[in-house]
């Protein structure tokens, strides 16, 4: 008998006409962003706050290089990753093993009271952990589904929502716990969900059937865009001689590296969220609310938590309803966390509509990034999808653009802030419309960049091409924090505005550059749309 779907007989088992074991993959992948974004939301708050708040009292520009440090490497370490994979542990131990070091990770973070070298071992935990864990989960989800089409994609659409759902929920509790109660219980709360979402891996990793083996094991089975770094090293030449040859493959390889060097344009400027931005949200946002203004806030945060939560807690019970007879210990870690997340989503909840005001955590806004992605992923799919989709160039210029007016927002709501101010209260709207156009933003360019990725390069170089990628978002990431750390310098002289007007003028130049040269670059993806 032939199955639709790779992996194990209990695979072929549906949960919304997806195979069941895209949902373990999906919860996993949710537990890590959960505690990525939710150390991410904590790192820069963390470290520049007072000694008497329990932080380190660094300067704001000491705590941005550290971000842009630990936002770059988290991008490099997954070459890494993938190699160690391909030749030596397969994925499904790489994810293991990853989430078990970043598990590790948060908890020696959460030990930081007792000495400083727990922090740093702890940030050393999480970047050398994404690193196995991060191309490699992906790389299970390509083998689920055995052909390239429409249910691929839809997969990897429902995937990237397990996503943005962790992230959603890490920045908010997390952050939440963090700057309420105490920052070492956020660094371990991110620390728990990792565990018990290995856990559950753990138990249902035999669903998978031969995918994600190590070569030991089995022969490898790896026909999708993470190649192995050995095949393309024996191909190289034979590739590199083909380029040469041919006008099609060079021009294309070409394009992609121009879509790289924009790329780096708007991640420069969209990973001011941990930075720059939530420095703004602590100290230069009016975050108090009292009276209507407070009672919106509860009831908008409420419904904005409890959506998504009881969605997702849907998409656990027919996950349950197809696993849990094969795969119990596997569902009983899983069930487990669900009740804990619960446990904290209520207490969070009743404890904000016990008290008359309320102070609104400045993590909580970039809570906005992942819910505005989860209304908005849609729309943009059907535009894409009809007439009106543009080609790549344009996508790209739309998005730099969109992010350079996120940030002319901010740069008005900053404009009445006095020259080298420390502290200020701008309407909290200014952010929410910023994260908004930034969102959008991303949008036109995240998922747009990776397909054009798989579509352009050539079959032997695209694990190659996805290097360049993550070493695009490794300059991007860091060199946003650097720049980031000149926030007090650039405020002193010129005041707050100008730097983000900064962030406003140098993506939309390149999107303007983007629009000039899209002719040129649609002629040399030679038919690719």
């Amino acid at each position: 008998m032939e199955f639709k779907f790779g992996g194990s007989e209990t695979n072929q088992k549906t949960v919304l006409g997806h195979p069941s074991g895209l949902f373990v993959l999906f919860f996993t992948e949710m537990w890590e962003r959960f505690s990525y974004y939710g150390m991410r939301a904590l790192l820069v708050l963390f470290l520049v706050s007072s000694l008497l708040e329990e932080g380190w009292g660094w300067e704001r520009s000491d705590a941005l290089v550290l971000y842009a440090w630990y936002t770059g490497l988290v991008y490099l370490t997954p070459i890494i990753g993938g190699f160690l994979a391909d030749k030596i542990f397969g994925y499904r131990k790489a994810v293991v093993l990853g989430a078990f070091i970043m598990t590790l990770g948060h908890a020696s973070m959460a030990l930081e009271g007792m000495s400083n070298i727990f922090f740093y071992l702890g940030l050393l935990c999480l970047i050398l952990g994404n690193g196995l864990f991060k191309p490699n989960i992906s790389s299970i989800v390509g083998q689920l589904y055995k052909g390239n089409g429409k249910e691929k994609d839809a997969g990897y659409t429902i995937f990237y929502m397990g996503i943005n759902a962790g992230a959603f929920l890490g920045i908010l509790l997390c952050g939440y716990i963090g700057e309420k109660v105490g920052w070492h219980y956020g660094f371990g709360l991110a620390g728990i969900f990792m565990f018990l979402g290995m856990l559950q891996f753990y138990f249902a990793q035999s669903i998978f059937g031969n995918i994600g083996l190590s070569p030991k094991q089995t022969q490898d089975l790896d026909d999708s865009v993470e190649d192995t770094i050995e095949e393309i090293g024996e191909n190289i030449e034979d590739v590199a001689d083909e380029a040469e040859n041919s006008k099609v493959v060079r021009d294309r390889i070409t394009v992609i590296g121009i879509f790289a060097v924009f790329t780096i344009f708007f991640w420069w400027a969209f990973e001011q969220a941990g930075g720059s931005m939530t420095i703004f949200a602590a100290d230069y946002t009016d975050r108090a609310l009292e009276g209507s203004a407070a009672n919106t806030f509860k009831i908008v945060n409420t419904i904005i938590t409890l959506v998504p939560m009881v969605v997702i807690t849907w998409v656990l019970i027919m996950l349950f309803k197809q696993t849990f007879g094969k795969y119990s210990m596997s569902n009983v870690w899983l069930g487990l966390s669900f009740l804990i997340i619960w446990g904290i989503v209520i207490w969070m909840l009743k404890k904000e509509f016990s008290s008359d005001a309320t102070e609104v955590p400045a993590s909580w806004f970039s809570v906005l990034n992942s819910l505005f992605i989860i209304l908005f992923a849609p729309l943009f799919s059907k535009v894409w999808e009809s007439k009106f989709n543009p080609s790549g160039p344009i996508k790209f210029a739309l998005g730099l653009v969109l992010l350079g007016i996120g940030f002319a927002v901010l740069s008005y709501g900053a404009s009445a802030i006095p020259e080298g101010a420390k502290s200020a209260s701008v309407s909290l709207m200014f952010l929410v419309v910023a994260y908004l156009f930034h969102t959008l933003g991303e949008l036109c360019i995240s998922p747009v960049g990776l397909s054009y990725v798989s579509k352009l390069a050539p079959l032997k170089l695209v694990g190659l091409m996805f290097g360049i990628w993550f070493i695009a978002n490794f300059i991007a990431n860091f060199l946003g924090g650097i720049t980031g750390s000149y926030i007090d310098q650039i405020s002193e002289e010129y005041g707050l505005s100008t730097f983000f007007l900064i962030f406003t003028v140098i993506p939309i130049a390149a999107a303007v550059i983007l629009v000039v040269i899209n002719p040129m670059m649609k002629r040399m993806m030679h038919g690719v749309k």
